[in-house]
């Protein structure tokens, strides 16, 4: 039997891959995937040194610097930034990914081994997430056990699932049950009247003379309300405080907590929905473009419009942020893939795909070398009399030059390992 047909065989006719594997990796994914590595390891602290510099005296004022460096701050809790993004857009793109690796593995090894790689992935994601929040090095509770690894380890271990045992109209019941239901029981299941924050518990109980014990005061309060979505006074940040175990994040809930995964998962099903059109070798590459401009579009108009019910809150992954989410990450994709992809116009993202190709391994050495990640390090180069040297020049030089070096070095040792194809694969 011919390795042909040896693939063919392995393949029912029920499985659900409309397309074969494209035989070439896709540059415009890898260089998606490093600009989004780009704004978590130090782009923010270049803007903000920007920032300073148009604004010496601290004047603050309207500038493009000054909104681009705010919309690199999380929004406090309901609306969307670009920062808001870079999560969700890196959930995304696992679903673009995992149909090229999938398929593949279908094809060539069965549904069998592609289930092992799923297994194998999430695990050892989910693990660097642990070791990535701390690990053992406290002792229990003091240990965190979700975070942004760990969603991503539960969103691809799922959607792997979910892809290799539905077809794409399976997968869609699915992404609209996940987005609905979540929809659903946020917004109707009866929660206790009392806020999860410091100062509202505080006040609570000055109010009714108690001491201020988070867990005393949650289980004293009877009375059941419905239809809250502010922070702290929700169902999936009630449902984390009673039983998310171990350290929160926000103290009492955590914005990668239990409920709140459930949607995320949409989010990387949204992923390999564009996934799924981009190996389609049926469909031309200019008409790729134009359905992922389309259905970011259509994808934003729904979730803003879904907005003024169900508001777009990243801490909570809201079915509006999901689609608000997936609109925009659409969106980037069909512009990366026309420029890189069908333009051919490379030399500019390089840079990028040596970061995409090894996003793990970066997110893991800033984590490695601490707060500020390569900012520490750069600090040490232009730090103390450089740096106040340079600000005494010009207010915010030294910033810029502690910022510009850190990325300097990142994109250094990314090339360094692509250079020698050291890639870290899991």
């Amino acid at each position: 039997m011919s390795e042909g047909n040896m693939s063919q065989s392995k393949l029912s006719p029920t499985e659900p891959l409309p397309a074969p594997t494209p035989t070439q990796r896709l540059m415009s994914l890898d260089a998606l995937r490093g600009f989004d590595m780009f704004w978590i390891i130090g782009a923010e602290e270049l803007v903000s040194a920007l920032n300073k510099l148009g604004h010496p005296k601290g004047d603050g004022g309207f500038s493009l610097i000054g909104g681009i460096a705010r919309q690199l701050e999380h929004c406090e809790w309901a609306g969307f930034h670009f920062e808001d993004l870079i999560f969700p857009l890196f959930v995304f793109m696992a679903g673009v990914s995992l149909v090229f690796s999938l398929t593949k593995t279908i094809r060539q090894e069965g549904r069998g081994a592609a289930i092992k790689r799923i297994a194998r992935r999430g695990i050892l994601l989910f693990a660097l997430g642990l070791f990535y929040s701390g690990g053992f090095t406290n002792n229990w509770p003091d240990m965190r056990l979700m975070g942004v690894l760990n969603r991503i380890a539960i969103c691809y271990f799922c959607a792997g699932l979910i892809f290799c045992f539905c077809n794409l109209r399976g997968m869609i019941a699915i992404f609209a049950g996940l987005l609905i239901g979540y929809w659903a029981v946020v917004s109707f299941v009866p929660i206790r009247d009392i806020q999860l924050e410091k100062t509202a518990l505080q006040n609570l109980a000055r109010e009714r003379g108690v001491p201020d014990d988070a867990k005393a005061l949650f289980n004293a309060t009877t009375n059941r309300v419905s239809g809250h979505f502010e922070r702290g006074f929700n169902l999936p940040d009630h449902f984390d405080f009673q039983y998310l175990p171990g350290r929160k994040y926000d103290t009492y809930f955590d914005p990668e907590g239990c409920l709140s995964t459930f949607p995320a998962i949409a989010t990387c099903l949204l992923g390999v929905f564009a996934g799924l059109l981009m190996a389609n070798p049926t469909v031309k590459d200019p008409k790729k473009v134009v359905f992922l401009v389309g259905a970011g579009v259509a994808l934003l108009v729904l979730g803003w419009a879904w907005n003024v019910q169900f508001p777009v809150i990243k801490k909570i992954w809201t079915s509006s942020f999901v689609l608000v989410a997936g609109g925009y990450s659409a969106l980037l994709l069909a512009a990366f893939f026309l420029v890189v992809d069908v333009w051919k116009i490379q030399l500019w993202c390089r840079p990028f795909v040596w970061m995409g190709m090894n996003s793990i391994t970066i997110y893991m050495t800033v984590n490695i070398l601490g707060h500020d990640g390569f900012g520490k390090l750069s600090a040490r180069l232009v730090g103390g009399d450089i740096y106040g040297y340079l600000n005494n020049l010009w207010a915010g030089s030294g910033d810029l030059a502690v910022a510009v070096l850190g990325l300097v070095m990142a994109f250094w040792l990314m090339h360094f390992l692509y250079r020698r194809k050291v890639f870290l694969r899991l």
